[in-house]
């Protein structure tokens, strides 16, 4: 008896089913309001860290520095340095202008002298500013047996190997005497060169005048040689208006080309971060989120420990780890960067008669704001986990997974061709246009024609006859061929998905039915709606089910056909998997042996059309193998 029961019942009761996929989309739903509370929090943290008048302070000391002429020539600023005399011009006079405020407009002066100039009134010059330079050795590189005659002396480009640390000059004060560079200092990254700390260091004045007749001297004896490789001045601000640090640093490079390249860094930063009632609760933020992930952590170790090796099968575990790795990647940086700032902040701001390095504060600073916007899009991207409970989303999710292998043997093919062109263009234009002088320029370059903005005019110029044959063959390949390949995957992959899904073979959004009852059911107790009965559910089921049906693009006799498959289904169900069934045998009507006659013939259809299907399927697999 028993054992005919459970074949009454399919093996396992209907209502234990519905009771496991229940804790399931429970489970789910916690999940996801949890962690929707974690993104929201990680949101406001990052958020509250960033400040509109980083942008304006950055812009202000960018136009001062930058765009401010030399008096009497009006196209020559730093932007537009090419020579070591229009290098001296700036430092005696834009430089010297913008770094001394020492009273109002009307000349009247606002404050003690002795302390530090205040640039736009309203930014205190934090200690001395710093001007340093590195330089390569004679000898470095090798003159050609047909010139020697003409020149004996060479100089290379800048490497640590070949840097120059002798004495020259004048010989006396720390501008002519190699200073080694510090432990914890980073190097800088420079248009033609890696170059590292330390150098020929001298500090400007707090007197406009002592430093123009530093400057003069420096420039009478020679201080730039031709070994010199590059210059950079350095110095910081403070605005307290805004509670911001602006570290500044203008570099002009000499490569062994002759020329000068110049290029400059601006970094806005809050190192003084608890200052406000805002800020102790962006502290409190950061809290809760060193909080979520000790939970999160948790409930990987668990997820590991069931699952054991069948775990790092699933992408959305290893996108759970990367997160992870990037939060406490974020809360080290973090911690690094106050720790540095606790300890070397008071020193440097008593140090007011030195060079007060906060370029090292504001380099982790920097580092820490990239890792947790890194962070901050890996978790947005985790919101894809949970998008299962929308019929749209889980359609994209769907074309994706099933066209990713389609998708990586059409980017093979692509860069194999992407990167011939692109290696053509800076092979041949390289020398000439800027957008093709490195192989980096070029790829970005070609990524910037598909996108429309390329310039043929100075292609052509290059080279007139290759010029215009790499544009019209590399815009017909790529573009036309290829792009048009990668949205026909795109196209089809989604076509099977949306017609699997107008044949029923799509996932159960049960997820977003329990979102949807749950808010029902606040609604009506709240009294903002009436409850429906079992009948009113039923029959808004029903019309919901043929509106779809009929935009889908079903005529009325297939919608007809399914909504009496429906009732057959639901009578039979009702009739021959009731958990009330308690003997084996039933006797059956003659309507009722009808109505499963054509329930059958239904069935047949559709296993007839899924078979179509799939061989259809088979067919095209074997097609690719």
């Amino acid at each position: 008896m028993a054992e005919a029961s459970r074949w009454h019942l399919g093996g396992t009761p209907k209502h234990k089913l519905r009771y496991r996929e229940d804790v399931e989309i429970r489970t789910t739903l916690q999940e996801l309001l949890l962690y929707s509370i974690f993104l929201i929090n990680l949101c406001i943290l990052t958020f509250g860290m960033v400040n509109p008048h980083m942008y304006y302070l950055n812009k202000v000391m960018s136009s001062l520095f930058l765009d401010t002429s030399v008096a009497g020539e009006e196209r020559t600023n730093f932007k537009s340095i090419r020579s070591v005399t229009d290098f001296w011009k700036f430092m005696e006079g834009p430089l010297l202008d913008g770094l001394y405020w020492d009273s109002w407009y009307n000349k009247e002066k606002l404050y003690d002298l002795k302390n530090s100039s205040r640039i736009y009134y309203e930014n205190i010059l934090l200690g001395l500013p710093r001007v340093r330079q590195l330089k390569v050795r004679n000898g470095t590189c090798v003159v050609h047996s047909f010139f020697r005659s003409l020149m004996d002396e060479c100089y290379d480009k800048y490497t640590s190997k070949n840097e120059d640390m002798a004495d020259f000059g004048l010989k006396q004060d720390t501008e002519w005497k190699y200073s080694s560079p510090g432990m914890k200092s980073p190097w800088h990254w420079g248009f033609v060169g890696v170059y590292q700390n330390g150098g020929y260091i001298f500090t400007l004045s707090k007197s406009k005048s002592e430093t123009l007749n530093k400057f003069i001297n420096l420039r009478m004896n020679s201080w730039i040689t031709r070994g010199t490789r590059v210059i950079f001045i350095d110095f910081s601000v403070y605005n307290a208006n805004v509670n911001l640090f602006c570290i500044i640093r203008l570099v002009a490079e000499f490569p062994a080309t002759g020329g000068i390249l110049t290029s400059w860094q601006f970094y806005s930063v809050k190192l003084l971060r608890y200052v406000s009632f805002y800020d102790y609760f962006i502290a409190s933020c950061e809290i809760i989120f060193c909080i979520f992930i000790i939970v999160f952590t948790i409930q990987e170790i668990k997820k590991l420990k069931e699952f054991k090796f069948a775990y790092f099968k699933s992408i959305w575990n290893w996108l759970e780890l990367l997160l992870l790795v990037l939060c406490f990647s974020t809360v080290f940086f973090s911690s690094y960067s106050n720790m540095q700032i606790y300890r070397m902040l008071g020193q440097l701001l008593r140090n007011t008669e030195k060079y007060s390095d906060f370029y090292f504060l504001a380099y982790w600073h920097i580092y820490y704001n990239n890792i947790i916007a890194i962070t901050i899009f890996f978790a947005w991207i985790k919101i894809f986990k949970f998008i299962s409970f929308n019929k749209t989303m889980s359609q994209l999710s769907s074309t994706l997974s099933r066209c990713i292998k389609d998708i990586i043997g059409f980017a093979i093919m692509f860069f194999i061709i992407f990167f011939a062109y692109a290696q053509l263009g800076f092979l041949v234009f390289g020398s000439q246009v800027d957008d093709f002088s490195t192989f980096q320029n070029a790829i970005f370059t070609q990524f910037r024609i598909v996108l429309g903005d390329f310039n043929f005019a100075g292609i052509q110029q290059a080279n007139r006859i290759l010029g215009p044959i790499y544009f019209i063959t590399f815009i017909f390949f790529v573009f036309f061929v290829l792009l048009n390949m990668f949205l026909a995957i795109i196209n089809d992959t989604y076509s099977e998905v949306k017609a699997d899904y107008s044949i029923g073979r799509r996932p159960d959004f049960q997820l977003g039915k329990m979102i949807k009852k749950s808010y029902n059911n606040a609604l009506q107790k709240l009294k903002l709606k009436k409850p429906e009965t079992d009948e009113d559910k039923k029959r808004t089921e029903n019309k919901d089910l043929v509106e779809k049906a009929r935009r889908e693009g079903f005529d009325e006799k297939e919608i007809q056909s399914a909504e009496q498959m429906k009732k057959w289904k639901e009578r039979l169900e009702k009739k021959y998997y009731s958990t009330e069934i308690q003997d084996d045998y039933q006797t059956v009507t003659q309507q009722e042996f009808r109505d499963l006659f054509l329930y059958a013939v239904e069935l047949e259809k559709e296993l007839h059309y899924v078979s179509l299907k799939l061989n259809r399927v088979m067919r095209k697999v074997s097609a690719l193998q």
